[in-house]
């Protein structure tokens, strides 16, 4: 695939929803494939909260491919014989776009808890800036999945004519009470982590040994992707080899699980990022700068595809079929699709056998 990550520099003021401004800023992303002649065979991927903008292939010195490389590809789902797919890193992320821990220009100090709020709608009005300055007016298709979903959605409503199909997967119209409540789990342990220090702490200070406060709160998370099925079937009520059942931490395998996975997390995702995005995710809400969520959808021009999980936990398969509901109402383009999976939330990353002919078609039709 030749990968490659690039960036963009923007020295233009981009207006955030809050009313503030940031300048200037940068946008990480890679491409795969080839754009034709006339641009139109562009396809925009979104990542969730955890993601970055390497969604496909493998860099040579790096042991996981991306995570979305079993959709993106030559031959796959998502062809990259056919599409120019352009993968975008959000601003507020620790993978190479400005976020709370970037420069706080004309200072070489970082922003840090100074850096404005973000929203969905300021994530894609920066992308749709992205793609302005690689001389892309008008996209195929935009995919994303969780928070990716909300951001293709949004883009459907706030630029109805930017893109010919949307698919979103484990998404919502707005973020429920439920979720918020997970979130709030990470928000409070990552803040009252005396390490944390109000945001203080120097660049790159959990490389080694991660922040407990951010572990604990992505076993809160961590538990909320998943399914009370897919726990069964893949940890019972095993217990850890070398630990005493009579010993008061000894472990099992599902706490051995959350401890490797949130701890080697920890040490990857900056914490102050984590809190922005998170906010973004509370904050989604289809409706907010119009009339109602009915306005909102009906603004709606693309074609749109709509994928759930039946055990998802975080984002309610109710909560994609009432925008289902709602744009067949309005006899606007739209399928939608509730998957079996016992993979709860995680499905749209594990369980990619059962949606890829849906995202396939989609982008052929």
């Amino acid at each position: 695939m030749n990968l490659k990550t690039k960036i963009e520099y923007f020295t233009t003021p981009l207006y955030l929803e809050s009313g503030r401004i940031l300048e200037p800023y940068q946008i990480a992303y890679e491409t795969y494939g080839k754009i034709n002649s006339d641009a139109s065979n562009v396809v925009l991927i979104c990542h969730a909260l955890s993601g970055s903008h390497h969604a496909a292939g493998q860099y040579p010195n790096e042991r996981k491919v991306g995570w979305w490389d079993g959709l993106i590809g030559s031959g796959k789902a998502i062809d990259t014989d056919r599409y120019f797919v352009i993968s975008t890193n959000v601003i507020g992320s620790c993978f190479g776009s400005t976020s709370p821990m970037s420069d706080n220009y004309p200072s070489n100090k970082p922003y840090r808890l100074k850096f404005p709020v973000l929203t969905i709608k300021d994530m894609i009005k920066a992308q749709k800036q992205l793609l302005s300055n690689l001389g892309i007016y008008k996209l195929k298709a935009i995919v994303g999945a969780s928070m990716g979903g909300m951001q293709a959605l949004q883009f459907a409503v706030d630029y109805p004519n930017f893109s010919e199909k949307i698919i979103s997967l484990a998404a919502t119209y707005a973020t429920q009470p439920w979720t918020i409540g997970f979130n709030k789990v990470a928000i409070e342990a990552i803040r009252r982590d005396p390490r944390f220090e109000n945001g203080n702490y120097e660049k790159d200070a959990f490389v080694e040994n991660g922040l407990d406060g951010l572990a604990i709160g992505r076993v809160a998370g961590h538990i909320s992707y998943l399914s009370p099925s897919s726990m069964d079937d893949k940890f019972g009520r095993n217990y850890v080899n070398n630990d005493g059942l009579f010993e008061l931490f000894g472990r099992y395998e599902v706490e051995r699980y959350m401890e490797y996975n949130t701890d080697n997390f920890s040490k990857l995702f900056d914490p102050m990022s984590y809190l922005y995005i998170v906010k973004a995710i509370n904050t989604f809400n289809l409706s907010r700068g119009y009339d109602s969520l009915y306005e909102a959808i009906l603004r709606i021009k693309a074609e749109v595809t709509l994928i759930s999980f039946r055990s998802d936990y975080l984002f309610f398969p109710s909560e994609m079929a009432h925008i289902s509901k709602m744009m067949k109402r309005n006899e606007q383009k739209q399928t939608y699709h509730e998957i079996d999976s016992d993979y709860g939330h995680d499905s749209f990353l594990v369980e990619l056998d059962k949606f890829d002919d849906i995202i396939k078609e989609a982008l052929d039709k």
